[in-house]
């Protein structure tokens, strides 16, 4: 058998093994499906449970350093919306840092101080996932922008990744809206 074929088949194993080996996910949650309830530390070491969340929409922004620009028009219209106190207080904004790729000392005391110092000029928490296993749980795709809405119900309403376009990001707003007004 060539070396095609044997990688062919190597693939087709892996994503079968993925299909039905529980934890292991192929892409994000589908929007009206339940939240995973997954758990990520800031720098300093503090806990969030996603489920201690329930009863606010979520809005999950999971990146890593090469991908954190991607979205920026996203972000520059999620500021806006969160210079009133109607949305800071009625969401709850879950900045996650893959930086499963540094936990290792002393890089790990490195990214810490660089996550703090993010966190103070951002004025939001960014938390930490070390291990990669916020990643898996959410089905997030490595070296994009991931963008996942949480409505107070703890279901899915959107799901995106990479760059994310016009129409997206105005559904994504839409959502957003809908969760606080209503």
């Amino acid at each position: 058998m060539s070396s095609k074929g044997k990688a062919s088949k190597f693939v087709s194993a892996a994503a079968l093994v993925a299909a039905f080996v529980p934890g292991v996910s192929l892409a994000l949650p589908k929007e009206g499906a339940e939240a995973p309830n997954a758990r990520v530390e800031d720098a300093d070491g503090r806990a969030l449970q996603m489920s201690s969340l329930k009863g606010k929409p979520i809005l999950i922004v999971y990146e890593d350093k090469d991908s954190a620009a991607q979205n920026q028009p996203l972000k520059d219209d999620l500021s806006k919306l969160g210079q009133g106190d109607k949305y800071k207080q009625k969401i709850a904004l879950a900045a996650v840092a893959d930086v499963s790729g540094y936990d290792w000392w002393p890089a790990k005391g490195f990214v810490k101080d660089a996550i703090r110092e993010e966190s103070k000029k951002q004025k939001t928490t960014i938390y930490c996932d070390w291990d990669g296993s916020f990643g898996k749980a959410y089905g997030v795709r490595k070296g994009v922008s991931n963008v996942i809405l949480v409505g107070k119900d703890g279901r899915v309403l959107f799901a995106g990744s990479g760059a994310l376009g016009v129409a997206d990001r105005k559904k994504l707003i839409e959502l957003l809206g809908a969760q606080v007004e209503g």
